[in-house]
Parts: C-alpha cells; structure tokens; sequence
C-alpha cells in the first residue's frame, strides 16, 4: 500500500448557478484593509481527491499526496489491480484503498506523465498548463503496463528524442493528440436527406456519444465537500474585473435577419458565416490590445498566439457570450437553407466528427451557464498556450497561464459554492475547444453551411424541449 508523504488535510470546493446570458454581475467591493493571505493554496483543492492543493502538479492542480504517488507509479512502471470494479471513490481520506483507481483518475484528469523527469529527481522536464487528453485505448495500456513496454522498446531504438506529451505535441497544430478522436466504428452515416433528417433533425440529441472520450465523467465519483464561506481575494477580484474590462459583450453587429419564406442559397450562407468570423476576429483583435499582461509580452507573440488561437476563441465566444444570438438568430437563418442530395452525401466524416463534439460541447456549456467572468478567464487562459511554436517568452506566458488558471477557480469557488466540480468541468472543456477547432480546418468550405445547419438546428430544437 502507497503512503503519501504527508497526512491528509482539509480541503474546500465551490459550486451555484448563474445566467447564461446575463450582464456581468457585478461582484461585491473589495474589501479593505485585506492582505492576501500567505496560504493561498487553502483555496484551492486537488482534482483527484479533493485534498487540499499546493500547485499545479504534471498539468494540474493536485495536493504533494497525489503528485508523489503519480510520480512513483509512472517512474517504477507501477502495473496495479482493482479488486472492485474500477470505479472506486476517491477521497482524501479513501485515496490509499486503491491505487488503480487512483492512477486511472490520475490519467483521466489529465495529468502528464511525459513532464516526469526520467532520472526521477524534483522538477518537471516539460511543464505543462492544464490537463492533457489522451484516448481511452491510451490510458489502458498505461494501465496495463503495455505503453511501458512499448516505449522501453521505442527507446531502445531510437532514444529520447521528444520531451512533449501527447497534449504539447498537438499543440503543433492546436489539437489534442489523435488518439483522442472518436471511435472508428461509427454508427451514423450520412446516406441522403432521410438519414441526414433522422440521426440530427429528429433528435434532441445524436446516440453515438458513447464514442467521445468521457471527459466529464469524472465528477460522478468525487464525494461533494460541505460548502464553506470564503471571500474573493482582492487580487482575483482585481484582475478579473481588468479582464472583463477588455471584453466587448455587446450583441453581434453583422445583420441576420431572413424575411418569411426567403430560401437561403449555400453561397449566402457561407458570405454570412464569414462576415461573422471577420466580427468575431476583430473583437479578438481589438481584446488583445486592452488585455491587462499587454506591455508584458512582444508583438511577435502576440501575433503568434492570435494566428494559432484565433479559431478557438472565436468557437468559445460563440457557445458562451454570443450563444443567443448564433443559436437564436443564425439559426433561424440556416433554418431556411436546404442542402442538396449532393451535400449530404458528399460530407466528410472528418465533418460528422465536428458535429458531434460541438452539439456536445453546447449541452455541456449549457448545463454550466457560464458566466461573463468564467468566460473571461477561459479565455485568457486558452489564449496564453506557451506550447505554441515560435514563441521568444514561453516561460512567461506559463505564469501568467498560471495566474489566471488560479484566478477562475478563485472565482468560481468563490460564486458556486455548491458546485464543487465546477472549476474542472469549465477547465476540461478547454481540450474539447482545441480539438474542435483543429478539425474544423480540415472541413471543406463548402460543407460548412450544412455543418451550421445540423449543429444549430440540433442544439435550439433540444434547447427547447428541455
């Protein structure tokens, strides 16, 4: 049995409810004449087991408990055993019962096991902001102890030659690791209008989403804290407000009004996806410029960053801030637009995948309601990737990284007090909104307008149902 290598301590969580839409709620006066306490990590919890954080450990945030016996298990090659059925709770005060479980939460949550030195000593050898997602199939050989005889033999042959994980080496290319992607044996298949109109048309939401890695369904067996009355550090309270000060959350300015029985063409379709794009780009643009960390990094990475994140930002924004008016008003644009038996039988699967994951990704943001404040953190924090190649401050885009990742969990235990799975939920979308992206390119420009038709029709006819 693993000991951690100290006694566990108390730890807190945070949860509630919030408008989706909503102005920004304005958040109480700071308070005066509060210092910022010494022990900030007492706000902060371990994803794993909810004892309390000291930082962020192998991609995320984790207690010294949890850090060392993840080391330990990946530097030893630790093969273990689950005598249950490998859904074991894991709890600060549970964790010792069974490191299977605790290992594979390890893995699901997202730890990085390529940022472990090899010669075991302290320091990461790539430090890595946030979790990184690995497929299923992945982390059952780690589990299984095939991915360690795999790479003892990989490196036997070739040596170390790559120090990224499998989340940094996509972020050549802005998207998790292939694979992520989903299962090859796909049940839907675009075989004209008819199945077009029963798999998406017809349904609040597609069957097949026992195919996406469960990003989410981690939260089902962390144990719910007792809420606990905390206050915002003033500094979180500061810095967020300066970042909601750079937003522009006005509604859209790009006209989407059809009149009564207009049939929309493909063409006009697409010219009006794109004149949203260039809005949305500009206002990525135009935040840039008022960000508060702007003197603090060169023009040449901040163009670096845009040109790599843009797409992701853009995709956040639309399922968050601007969602009523994308899922409201473009929606009942595209509504008016009917692709040909060509079209649908041309779509590519590579584009039936988008749809999957943003019909998804819009429940789950759904579900969340994001708030304006949550919004601005996830932005800032997707934004500032320092895996992003070309980049000349990579270590100071990692702490301010650092910054703003500890700010949204300051903020969102500090709201949602009743949510402790919060903060998590909100960070591993992050992956999901990167990927998408990613795939997106790889969609031919013609199938777009039936791509937007089938994502937005779903996600408002199950909206309304609920």
């Amino acid at each position: 049995m693993e000991r951690d290598e100290r006694p566990p301590s108390g730890g807190g969580g945070g949860g509630g409810s919030a408008g989706f839409l909503e102005p920004p709620a304005a958040l109480p006066p700071p308070p005066r004449n509060v210092s910022v306490p010494d022990d900030r990590a007492e706000q902060r919890t371990c994803l794993i087991c909810g004892d309390r954080a000291t930082g962020l450990h192998y991609g995320i945030i984790s207690c010294e408990g949890c850090k060392g016996f993840f080391k330990r298990s990946i530097c030893n090659k630790r093969v273990y055993r689950c005598s249950r059925d490998k859904n074991c709770v894991m709890s600060r005060k549970q964790r010792n019962r069974c490191q299977y479980c605790r290992l594979l939460k390890c893995l699901q949550m997202g730890m990085n096991r390529k940022a472990i030195r090899e010669d075991g000593m302290p320091g990461g050898r790539n430090k890595s902001i946030g979790p990184v997602q690995i497929s299923e199939e992945e982390i059952e050989r780690i589990m299984s102890g095939q991915e360690f005889e795999e790479e003892a033999n990989h490196w036997s042959n070739h040596g170390d030659s790559d120090h990224s994980s499998p989340g940094n080496r996509a972020s050549e290319s802005n998207q998790p690791s292939p694979g992520s992607t989903l299962s090859s044996s796909r049940s839907v298949e675009l075989n004209g209008f008819m199945a077009f109109r029963d798999q998406y048309m017809g349904m609040s939401v597609p069957p097949h989403y026992q195919y996406i890695p469960h990003l989410f369904s981690y939260s089902g067996h962390s144990p719910l804290l007792p809420p606990q009355a905390r206050s915002l550090d003033p500094q979180s309270y500061s810095l967020i407000h300066q970042l909601m000060s750079a937003e522009d959350l006005e509604p859209l300015g790009t006209p989407m009004l059809i009149e009564d029985g207009y049939a929309v063409t493909q063409a006009e379709l697409f010219a009006l996806l794109c004149r949203l794009a260039d809005e949305l780009l500009f206002r990525q643009i135009a935040w840039i410029k008022k960000l508060p960390f702007f003197c603090e990094l060169s023009i040449k990475d901040y163009t670096c960053l845009l040109s790599s994140t843009w797409q992701e930002l853009i995709l956040l924004s639309s399922l968050t801030v601007y969602s009523k008016q994308i899922f409201g008003e473009l929606a009942d644009v595209t509504a008016k637009y009917s692709p040909s038996d060509e079209e649908l039988h041309r779509f590519s699967d590579e584009g039936m995948e988008v749809i999957e994951r943003l019909i998804y990704l819009y429940h789950k943001f759904h579900q969340l309601k994001v708030s304006n404040e949550e919004y601005a953190c996830m932005k800032a924090i997707n934004f500032l990737n320092q895996d992003i190649r070309g980049l000349t401050s990579a270590s100071q885009l990692e702490q301010l990284n650092k910054r703003y990742w500890y700010i949204c969990q300051d903020f969102t235990e500090y709201k949602y007090t009743h949510q402790p799975n919060r903060f998590p939920d909100l960070m591993m979308c992050l992956p999901e909104i990167r990927y998408i992206a990613g795939k997106m390119v790889n969609v031919p420009l013609e199938q777009l307008p039936l791509l937007f038709k089938v994502v937005l029709h779903s996600c408002k006819t199950s909206t309304v149902k609920e």
